[in-house]
Order: C-alpha cells, then structure tokens, then sequence
C-alpha cells in the first residue's frame, strides 16, 4: 500500500516546483476596449433616434393608421425624441411641418451622436 502512495503524484506542490507565471494584464488595451464600447453605444443610440424620428415621417407622410400598434409607438417616442424641434417651423401643411421638423431633430440626433463619440474617444485616447 505504500508503494502506491509514492508512485502517486500528490495534489500538493513541491517546494522546488516552480508556482504558474501570472497573467499578465494589457490595461492599455482594456481601456481602449472599454472606450470604444462606450462610443459605440452613444453612436448606436444616436442611429435608434433618429431612425425613429425618420420612421415618424415616414409614417405621417404616407397616411399610416394612426390607430396601428407600430405607428402610435413611433408617435409616441418621436415626441419625445424631438426636443424642442417638434414646434419650431409652423407651416399650414401638416405633412410639410411634421417632415421639417422631425427631419431637423433626426438629423440633430445623428450630429450629437457623432460629436459626443469622438469626443469619447478622443477623451479615451482612442485614435481610430
């Protein structure tokens, strides 16, 4: 019996046995990870807004059913979305008004969208 307690290998290390490297971490690469996730979400969620704004249009111009699911969730988070762009240009025509106005504030959303991410990234020290 003690002759297989010695052929064994035992789960404790030897004193002369070297303990494993450590891994090495690349904070550099991490931060620059962490900057561009960062970035892309802002840049993403510029994309979602606006593509509401636009869908909002779309809908208005095209004579969509006011009463349809899709159509009042857009309504509903276009106003929002809009700001202070929702009221700024008043012409007779309310197709006209809803095109020029919730034009301008998808566009504003695509603009800040795209600042406020270089500005992450130039923040980050990310240069591409």
């Amino acid at each position: 019996m003690a002759e297989h307690a010695e052929e064994g290998k035992s789960d404790v290390a030897e004193p002369d046995e070297q303990p494993r490297a450590r891994r090495q971490v690349n904070w550099a690469r991490a931060k620059d990870q962490v900057v561009g996730l960062l970035a892309g979400i802002v840049r993403w969620v510029g994309l979602i807004f606006a593509l509401i704004l636009v869908l909002h249009v779309i809908f208005v111009v095209g004579g969509a059913n006011p009463d349809n699911g899709i159509v009042s969730f857009v309504r509903d988070w276009s106003d929002g979305l809009a700001l202070g762009f929702k009221d700024l240009f008043e012409p007779a025509d309310e197709k006209l008004r809803i095109l020029v106005n919730y034009g301008i504030a998808a566009i504003f959303w695509l603009v800040v969208s795209s600042i406020v991410t270089r500005i992450i990234r130039r923040v980050g020290g990310v240069t591409s």
